[in-house]
């Protein structure tokens, strides 16, 4: 078999298979029709649901099934994100209108995960029944299934605007979409009014959805936005949770501050952040006057209750709570959808349009449908009725013949050749006859029964009925008038026995002023133990036990309560952490782990070097490798705002020994020695090593041998002595040389 090889520019076909990949993310996973306001896996999900027809009055079913089902049949893309997805269908605190029915454990607002899909059970609600999936053969077009075996609905005939009512979050390639739910009630009387005035400006839309309405409930705090939210599809949405004030009613009795209402964004993990944000705002004295915090949520709602302390001040505790806490947040508006397959940023009014146009072509196709069922009815109603009339003429022309076809023959052509007449007179009427095909097959089928008199009647009635029906088909198909008095009924009839009272209120809320009172600095004493548990203490508090915390700690130093702690490791890392972030404690108290206010890793490296920030400014610093690479870095480098950065470079598995503070001044009068592990020191003059960057790796400053590495760094001026094996070195004696030299061995 010959093989034909296309050459094609890389980039060309990179390009290319990005942007088929990307269009794939948007249409078929990420992005919802604006048809039916539903990804893919949603329709399916609801689809496949129908076919199992587990109707709200029907007994629940596996979650496992139906997700089985769905993936077998439709969505072959891992049973997580289809069983993700009903699960999400089913949590009213995410959705507008949940559209599942789930028994069992769905999860909760304050984040906790659905139990495995084997445990919990599930059916459709009647809403979703009856708004999203009715009518599903009279209206949509079916396309093929992945595989070409099944089919399934392009789209849903949902009933009402669901991209409005239940929203879509989602995030494709190089675009995302973020539509908040709203009020189904106010929803439909927007589609009303716009039905009788396509000239209705958005401000005038918004008098009947004045936004949206989340199933959290909350506050909408800045209302004047939202009119040129909905003009243009996109901007942010100011959301606040609602606050109660619950006087005690005893003296003994405390006030509380009670949180009945959350922002949208908080659902999940969000509550236990925002109990831990409290917390911590307590304990930095940002809320002094609460004294306790819990969170007594259950089924009946949010119910966060903050306990205050006498006469404390309940603005400010909102003002805090509002600034410092995810209870004032900020909700994303990007109203993308799929509209007539492209991904397009819509506004209020294109949604309505794009909607309307959708039922439409709906009723168009189901009205036609109907019609054309009950003119068949009709045909086969009114050759009944007229075989009710010639009934022994019937009997005569099926006892007479041989077989059904014969019969059936004469029936519709009035062709008696192959007939047999036993009673005279009947073959001349017998010619007469000209039935159609449905109508004589119809005869044919007709039960004996039917021949009671109130079953003639019966006949006779729904033969009026069906020409009602026909009258009325007719009349919805004539023009787009009578077609919107329809869809105006249907959802009048929705809105009736679906629509909830509004839950989120909308204002123009005051903005909220903090001003954090800062306190004096002052200075503490910073000390750190061997096992890496940090603290500050009052230097009174130091000074009165200075023997023991000195003799306790590997690091204790003096630093201002509004400085930063800057902390450099042997991996070449600087940490910098505030000094308030530290707790103030008593003698005996612990402390807290580093490696909880920074990035610093206890078990991979340790700490060398300790400094507050503003010591850095006009000193140098010489900073020494195992390597035995040297430099000196002005402080200057690291001033910065980030908490961790490089300071220094590093070469292999080289590693920072020491960093010793030089002062300011480097004249041909100070010294520098060098100490080996293997005892080898050299000594020579400290302006020989170059001033660099911290992201330099510095220059050799001594030759080592084999195996050997640089133990210590000292200055003669500041030292006067060095220790090696229990010997002392006077660092004066030793003879001076040149850097990058072998320096000289120690005698024992």
């Amino acid at each position: 078999m010959s093989e034909k090889i296309l050459r094609t520019e890389y980039s060309e076909e990179m390009q290319k298979s990005y942007l088929d990949y990307s269009m794939s993310v948007i249409t078929s996973r990420a992005i919802p029709d604006a048809r039916d306001g539903l990804k893919p896996v949603q329709r399916r999900v609801l689809y496949d649901m129908s076919e199992l027809h587990l109707d709200h009055d029907k007994p629940h079913r596996k979650s496992a099934r139906i997700v089985g089902d769905t993936m077998g049949k439709y969505h072959p893309h891992g049973d997580s994100s289809i069983y993700e997805t009903l699960v999400v269908l089913s949590q009213d605190f995410k959705k507008g209108m949940a559209l599942v029915d789930g028994h069992g454990n769905f999860g909760s607002i304050e984040g906790d995960g659905a139990a495995a899909m084997r445990y919990t059970e599930a059916r459709l609600k009647k809403f979703a029944e009856e708004v999203y999936l009715k009518d599903l053969d009279k209206t949509v077009d079916f396309v093929a299934n992945y595989d070409e075996t099944e089919k399934e609905p392009e789209v849903l005939p949902v009933r009402v605007p669901n991209l409005l009512v239940n929203g879509a979050e989602g995030i494709a390639v190089g675009m995302s979409t973020s539509i908040p739910t709203h009020n189904l009630g106010e929803v439909i009387d927007a589609v009303k009014a716009y039905i009788d005035n396509r000239l209705l400006t958005v401000e005038e839309l918004m008098q009947y959805m004045p936004g949206p309405d989340f199933p959290t409930g909350g506050i909408i705090a800045n209302k004047s936005d939202l009119l040129q939210i909905y003009e243009t599809g996109a901007g942010k949405i100011k959301l606040r949770g609602k606050i109660e004030v619950e006087l005690g009613r005893r003296k003994a009795d405390r006030d509380k501050l009670v949180i009945t209402e959350i922002p949208y964004t908080m659902v999940g993990a969000g509550i236990n952040k925002f109990l831990m944000d409290v917390a911590d705002l307590v304990e930095t004295r940002k809320l002094t006057d609460v004294v306790d915090i819990s969170n007594q949520s259950n089924k009946e709602g949010i119910r966060i209750v903050l306990e205050l302390k006498k006469d404390a001040d309940v603005n400010k505790i909102k003002a805090v709570l509002y600034k410092k806490t995810k209870l004032e947040d900020t909700y994303g508006v990007n109203m993308l959808a799929i509209d007539d397959g492209r991904p397009e940023t819509m506004n209020l009014k294109q949604i309505l349009n794009t909607f309307l146009e959708f039922q439409y072509r709906n009723m168009t196709k189901k009205y036609n449908v109907l019609l054309q069922k009950e003119m068949e009815k009709k045909e086969v109603q009114e050759g009944l009725i007229e075989a009710c009339d010639v009934i022994d003429l019937i009997i005569a022309v099926l006892r007479g013949s041989k077989n059904m076809k014969d019969a059936k023959e004469c029936l519709m052509t009035g062709n008696t050749e192959k007939i047999k007449f036993r009673v005279p007179g009947f073959e001349a009427d017998a010619k007469k006859l000209h039935f159609t095909e449905r109508q004589a097959t119809a005869i044919l089928e007709m039960r004996l029964y039917k021949l009671i008199g109130l079953e003639i009647l019966a006949l006779q009635k729904a033969y009026k009925e069906t020409l009602r029906k026909i009258r009325e088909y007719k009349h919805i198909l004539s023009n787009q008038k009578n077609m919107d008095v329809v869809i105006k009924e249907d959802l009048d009839s929705i809105k009736a026995e679906f629509a909830e009272p509004r839950r989120t209120l909308i204002e123009d809320g005051e903005e909220m002023v903090y001003v954090e009172a800062k306190e004096e600095a002052k200075e503490v004493i910073f000390v750190m133990d061997r096992f890496g548990y940090c603290k500050t203490m009052d230097r009174s508090i130091y000074e009165r036990n200075q023997e023991t915390v000195d003799s306790e700690n590997v690091r204790v130093l003096p630093v201002m309560t509004d400085d930063k702690l800057c902390m450099f490791s042997d991996t070449g890392n600087m940490y910098q952490v505030k000094v308030a972030e530290f707790p103030t404690l008593k003698m005996k108290d612990k402390g807290i782990p580093i490696e909880n206010v920074s990035k610093f890793d206890g078990k991979t490296e340790t700490i060398l070097f300790m400094l507050p920030a503003s010591g850095f400014t006009g000193k140098k610093f010489l900073f020494a490798t195992a390597q035995a690479a040297v430099k000196i870095v002005p402080g200057e480098e690291f001033i910065t705002a980030n908490k961790t950065v490089v300071a220094t470079k590093l070469a292999g598995e080289d590693k920072l020994t020491e960093i010793r503070e030089i002062g300011t001044e480097i004249d041909g009068t100070r010294d520098v020695v060098l100490q080996t592990v293997d005892g080898m020191f050299l000594k020579f003059q400290l302006e020989e090593i170059p001033e660099l960057k911290k992201n330099s790796r510095g220059v050799r400053g001594i030759r080592l041998e084999k195996e050997d590495t640089l133990e210590h760094v000292y200055l003669p001026d500041m030292d006067g002595t060095a220790v090696y094996k229990g010997k002392e070195v006077a660092l004066g004696r030793l003879k001076a040389a040149k850097r990058d030299g072998k320096g000289t061995k120690v005698r024992l």
